[in-house]
């Protein structure tokens, strides 16, 4: 009765129109929800917004909360602009703030500028090797690797799990699971109030648009991501820009782990990811795999995570309302991409055009 036709040279017009439809249908659709709950929608969402921007401090908390889900996006994006899919951004985390935190539990007596230094390099190289052994895989034995990154988040869990049960626990903790917490000297400083994540996120974004758009390498991704075979025939060495793009995406996103170890957290511990590495698949999506469009997106969603958490308290609703309201719009926003796409057609009005 149906089909779905891939659509070509779709205007931009076009596009924004059917994602502001999708946007509008979500809110609805949410608002018939929380009505079912007994509140009144406009309310639930001025208190979302409300409760992420109404004063200084939470807007510093949803700027906090941006943070990560800016540099993590980022570095999906490296990833998924070579078609590579990185579903492990959660565990390169980690495992980049296992690396930074061991600098900061054994080096803390140095400079606090050498310090933070050396946590960033060992952020990034933690992160880009745990990311290198899907890459290696794929490039060698052709694996899944959407599998792969998959379990590897996994490990990296149980991997800081043992460390905070184990030989890493605080003396000092009286009992409780707990890394020491870092010296001063390993803590990022703060800059209006917010530590400097938010100005490595500016800065990165930059330099990740400059690199991707006006860079031999950067071009080197794109051509892979669009054909491997077109890739080779150019006689680009397919395998040395996997292994290569892999280790900037797992090493950005191991950045992230430095800075909430760093900057949040102030020591190691088991949540230190806090779920940004799967929450960020969604704004990489969600921002068409462009930079520009990266930070504002994960702004919105900051937002929407900050305000949905505060309407727990507000309306004294379980945490699980609010992950339905958010759910229900990415579902809307990300099942918009299928009409941008495709369009659907009566198979009789195709097959006349076909005649």
């Amino acid at each position: 009765m149906f089909k779905l036709v891939k659509r070509v040279n779709i205007s931009k017009r076009k596009k924004m129109s059917i994602r502001i439809i999708a946007i509008l249908l979500a809110l609805v659709t949410a608002s018939i929800f929380i009505l079912i709950l007994g509140h009144n929608p406009f309310k639930v969402y001025s208190t979302m917004i409300s409760g992420a921007l109404g004063s200084a401090y939470r807007r510093k908390d949803t700027l906090t909360i941006a943070i990560p889900l800016i540099i993590t996006s980022l570095g999906i994006m490296v990833a998924f602009k070579m078609k590579f899919w990185n579903i492990g951004a959660e565990g390169q985390i980690l495992m980049g703030a296992f690396t930074a935190s061991f600098v900061a539990l054994n080096f803390s007596h140095l400079p606090k500028p050498i310090v933070i230094i050396l946590m960033i390099i060992a952020g990034i190289i933690g992160g880009g090797l745990w990311a290198l052994i899907p890459a290696l895989l794929k490039v060698n034995f052709d694996t899944n690797e959407t599998i792969i990154t998959l379990m590897l988040n996994y490990i990296a869990i149980k991997w800081i799990t043992y460390l905070q049960f184990g030989p890493w626990k605080d003396p000092n903790s009286l009992g409780f699971p707990e890394i020491a917490p870092f010296e001063k000297s390993a803590l990022l400083p703060k800059v209006f109030g917010i530590h400097i994540g938010w100005i490595i996120a500016i800065v990165l974004a930059i330099v990740l648009y400059i690199f991707l758009n006006h860079s031999k390498k950067g071009y080197e991704i794109s051509v892979v991501g669009e054909s491997v075979d077109t890739a080779k025939y150019a006689g680009m060495n397919v395998k040395k820009i996997i292994v290569m793009s892999l280790f900037i995406s797992g090493g950005i996103c191991g950045l992230v782990g430095m800075i909430q170890a760093s900057g949040v957290n102030r020591t190691l511990s088991m949540d230190v990811s806090s779920g940004y590495g799967y929450t960020a698949i969604i704004t990489t999506w969600l921002s068409g795999l462009k930079t520009s469009t990266i930070i504002p997106v994960s702004l919105l969603f900051a937002t929407m995570i900050k305000g949905g958490s505060y309407i727990q308290t507000a309306y004294q609703i379980p945490h699980s309302v609010s992950d339905v309201l958010q759910s229900m719009i990415l579902f809307f926003v990300l099942g918009s991409e299928l009409f941008i796409n495709y369009k659907i057609v009566l198979k009789k009005s195709l097959v006349k055009e076909e005649c």
